[in-house]
């Protein structure tokens, strides 16, 4: 039946407000203070999803489809709702929102277009939170119910080709801007199903919005780690949860010339590079009779074989560390890759575990020797206690001695303690120590002053 046959049926039909009773438990929390709103609002929108024929929405734009919904939804107010007691901002806000539960994501949608969130977290169709600015901060909104939240996860999922249910209770997607989403649902959920939203900006960052906020000093440091991509140094970015190491590794991607070709490898593709020789590749999941799963590792032995100038790999988990090393230790320097480390020094033990992942006999000390020679620079980063984040420490390997890894601190954010508006103070500093990657960088025509590595301090860090 066409869209507009069945909105005129549906025009027809009276829905009186007391015909479906909703429980206090169900009310989903709207700015405003009126029952009548929420009661309004669960019924049009059932109406609507109810009226609405899939095949037709599929083949309609977004434009139009928008139009038909909001002419329909102020038809439906006015003729069976316009003794409701709504105001103008009622009214205007209830057609944005059962528009979102049609269109997008429902309650999810106005923080997924507000570009000062950072970061949205569902911990129950009761709770949402959102990141800004670093800080956590709880919400007004919430989800009907269970059900809601879970018709919701399931819209994203089925979006990217993926499948969650009680089998598969856990999965890793993305949104169509490449933002990240991780769901989780019962049975191991146990207070119902929990959603994670990490949002990527639609205009990615660039080397000049880390220095505006303070994430590494404006003189000298971004000139060097431009130096450090264009010489074809491999790095590892390590960082704890939320402290930017995808981001880090975006803007410095960017130093990567035009004409070479690069591959990208991640459980689900965030990464924004803006170079046109790309090729990017991301993981799938077993299908529902256990078969079928592509993991990173098997996808960068694959990227071996497609001439690739550099490799970056989202973040290494597992028994990829192995191949991502190889290809570091074969002819395609330059490569990047991030890890889940607290410090360097964790970092290079991470590594070390997550070869041994692989399955390959190889014994602890040759593993180190394999880290060393692949490894030429690792850039900490950290998510401080004010919600900033910083680069920390930028170490290079210079090799072995006896059975341990050694490396040499270039540079390093000294905190030296808290304002009165709980703001860190502190300072970034170079440790004195001339690197021996500097000769590469020579040769690669990079021309670094060495007196920056010999500078104490470059001044308070920038907010």
């Amino acid at each position: 039946m066409a869209l507009s046959s069945r909105f005129n049926k549906l025009l027809e039909r009276k829905v009186p407000v007391e015909e479906r009773p909703i429980e206090k438990d169900e009310m989903p929390v709207a700015p405003t203070s009126n029952n009548n709103y929420h009661v309004i609002k669960l019924q049009l929108h059932d109406a609507l999803v109810e009226a609405f024929d899939l095949n037709v929405l599929e083949r309609m734009s977004p434009e139009v489809l928008t139009q038909q919904l909001s002419r329909h939804i102020e038809k439906i107010l006015s003729e069976q709702f316009a003794h409701a007691p709504l105001n103008a901002l009622e009214r205007k806000l209830l057609i944005k929102e059962v528009q979102d539960e049609i269109l997008g994501l429902g309650p999810l949608e106005p923080y997924l277009k507000d570009p000062t969130v950072n970061d949205v977290l569902v911990n129950s169709f009761k709770q949402l939170y959102v990141e800004r600015r670093g800080l956590l901060e709880l919400t007004d909104s919430r989800f009907k119910d269970e059900e809601h939240l879970r018709k919701i996860i399931d819209r994203i999922v089925a979006r990217v080709g993926r499948r969650i249910d009680e089998s598969n209770p856990m999965v890793d997607a993305r949104l169509e801007d490449g933002s990240r989403v991780n769901a989780i649902i019962p049975p191991l959920a146990l207070d119902g199903s929990a959603l994670s939203i990490r949002k990527f900006s639609a205009d990615p960052l660039e080397m000049r919005d880390l220095i505006h906020f303070g994430s590494l000093p404006a003189e000298g440091i971004p000139d060097l780690l431009k130096g450090l991509l264009k010489a074809r140094l491999n790095i590892l970015i390590s960082g704890g949860t939320g402290s930017g190491k995808t981001t880090l590794l975006n803007v410095l991607s960017r130093f990567i010339p035009e004409q070479e070709r690069i591959i990208t490898i991640e459980d689900a593709a965030e990464l924004q590079l803006k170079q046109i020789h790309l090729v990017r590749l991301e993981t799938r999941p077993a299908n529902i009779e256990g078969t079928g799963e592509i993991t990173q590792r098997d996808l960068v032995k694959n990227a071996l074989r497609m001439r690739p100038d550099r490799i970056i790999v989202g973040e290494v988990r597992g028994g990829e560390a192995l191949d991502m090393l190889q290809a570091m230790n074969t002819g395609h320097d330059g490569s990047l890759t991030t890890i889940h480390a607290n410090t360097p020094r964790d970092a290079l033990m991470r590594l070390e575990t997550m070869v041994s992942m692989a399955g390959v006999a190889i014994d602890p000390m040759s593993t180190r020797r394999f880290i060393s020679s692949a490894i030429d620079v690792i850039i900490q980063i950290a998510r401080l206690s004010d919600g900033t984040r910083k680069i920390v420490s930028l170490q290079e390997i210079t090799g072995m001695e006896q059975e341990i890894i050694t490396m040499q601190e270039i540079l390093k954010f000294s905190q030296e303690g808290v304002d009165k508006g709980g703001k860190i103070v502190g300072h970034f500093k170079m440790m004195g120590i001339r690197p021996m990657f500097l000769e590469k960088l020579d040769s690669h025509g990079v021309d670094i002053d060495p007196a920056i590595f010999s500078r104490t301090s470059f001044g308070g860090s920038e907010q």
